[in-house]
């Protein structure tokens, strides 16, 4: 996902042989946009075939994206599947200080068939040291701390939006996740690839970070109406 200056559960296997560059794809496409996509025409959106959009919230526990309001309420108007994502920052406030902030700030779900369980962007630190200056324990702990505050107040466990080579780096390539929070890897290639420990398949895939459609692209693990789950 791009960064700003300031810095579920599928129900089948991956099937990770589909291009980076977007093709005919037979799983439901979506797309993750933040302010830097500005204004977006979601009716040309929904036409061109996708079902769902993640639209960046939150970063840290003082940023919200001007254009999560407009982004949320046009990809609801035109009939998308939406939810939104929170940045980390770890090294800035508690797993569960950002959680609530996320929470306040549109990152909440409903269970009515259209709304995205909220997202945890846990990546590569935009700013400074690769893992926020956290050893792989302390990371684990505050994702732990963001992802059952999350869960307390919503009744399902956020998705974790990561990369292999951050999951590994960074968290020691822990699995304590794999039984709870749906996965969303992000790989430019032709396959997913190997995925980070415990789990054995994504449920979102970010497979490139551009293509026809505003922002990144993006492809669900099932069926439209597991997205709706």
């Amino acid at each position: 996902m791009k960064l700003p200056t300031v810095a579920f559960l599928a129900c089948a296997i991956i099937v990770a042989t589909a291009s980076p560059t977007p093709q005919k794809r037979a799983n439901p496409q979506g797309i993750d946009i933040s302010h830097y996509q500005g204004t977006v025409n979601f009716n040309t959106v929904k036409a061109n075939g996708l079902s769902f959009v993640y639209i960046k919230a939150t970063e840290g526990t003082s940023y919200t994206d001007p254009d999560f309001s407009s982004h949320y309420t046009g990809a609801t108007n035109a009939g998308l599947i939406r939810g939104g994502y929170h940045f980390a920052h770890p090294d800035e406030s508690s797993g569960a200080t950002q959680a609530n902030f996320f929470l306040a700030h549109g990152g909440g779900w409903s269970g009515d068939g259209i709304t995205l369980p909220g997202a945890l962007d846990i990546e590569y630190n935009p700013s400074g040291a690769e893992c926020y200056g956290l050893s792989a324990s302390a990371m684990v702990s505050w994702i732990k701390d963001f992802s059952n505050t999350y869960h307390s107040s919503t009744g399902v466990y956020p998705v974790i939006y990561t990369t292999t080579d951050w999951w590994t780096t960074c968290t020691g390539n822990s699995a304590a996740f794999a039984s709870t929070n749906p996965l969303w890897i992000a790989r430019y290639a032709s396959s997913i690839g190997t995925l980070p420990a415990g789990w054995s398949y994504t449920t979102f895939w970010q497979y490139a970070d551009s293509g026809p459609n505003p922002g990144d692209q993006d492809e669900f693990n099932g069926s439209l109406d597991g997205l709706k789950k």
